[in-house]
């Protein structure tokens, strides 16, 4: 090999590779102290995503004190899926199809009003997302009690759409446990 051809292929010094090992860890801090600014600076909530988690949450309120429901909420063409493997898991089409079919014989089970308990409430766009926990005494003198993540897309004050899981192990052995009233 030429010494020309030697001087190319040649590697920097210790000294050359500090100064680019340096550069390259100056530039990975300066992209990851980017990033980190993008995603620790939220952006402030909508109007309508305040509007929405306000409503949610007042249809909440309402639930727990036994006053209304975020059912009353429901637009009347609302599609409501239960995911999973419930023995209720479908999409109902409707709001009153879902009212007849789940609410009014979950009730009707009940002797003492389920009552949920938010942990978490988020609003991004027109979804509302509501992480919470509820409880109640079954007919039978036994508790209720489940985790529920419901997903709900709005449109004017209205839940238009519902993605709804929970516990169906729970669920199904309270379903053919407890037989509904009259």
């Amino acid at each position: 090999m030429s010494a020309t051809a030697n001087a190319v292929v040649r590697r920097p010094d210790s000294t050359g590779r500090r100064i680019v090992n340096a550069a390259f860890g100056i530039a990975a801090t300066l992209l990851a102290l980017t990033g980190l600014e993008a995603r620790a600076a939220p952006q402030a909530p909508s109007e309508t995503e305040r509007r929405n988690k306000t409503a949610v949450e007042a249809g909440f309120e309402a639930w727990a004190a036994g006053t209304g429901s975020p059912y009353d909420l429901l637009a009347d063409d609302a599609r409501w899926t239960i995911e999973g493997y419930s023995l209720a898991s479908k999409t109902y089409p409707n709001r009153e199809t879902f009212l007849r079919e789940v609410i009014r014989p979950f009730n009707a089970r009940m002797q003492a009003p389920l009552k949920p308990v938010i942990r978490n409430l988020y609003a991004d766009g027109d979804t509302v997302i509501v992480f919470f926990d509820a409880r109640g005494i079954a007919r039978d003198g036994k508790p209720y009690v489940n985790t529920y993540a419901w997903f709900l897309d709005m449109r004017d004050g209205r839940i238009v759409r519902a993605s709804a899981f929970f516990d169906s192990v729970a669920f199904n052995e309270f379903w053919t446990r407890v037989r509904p009233s009259e």
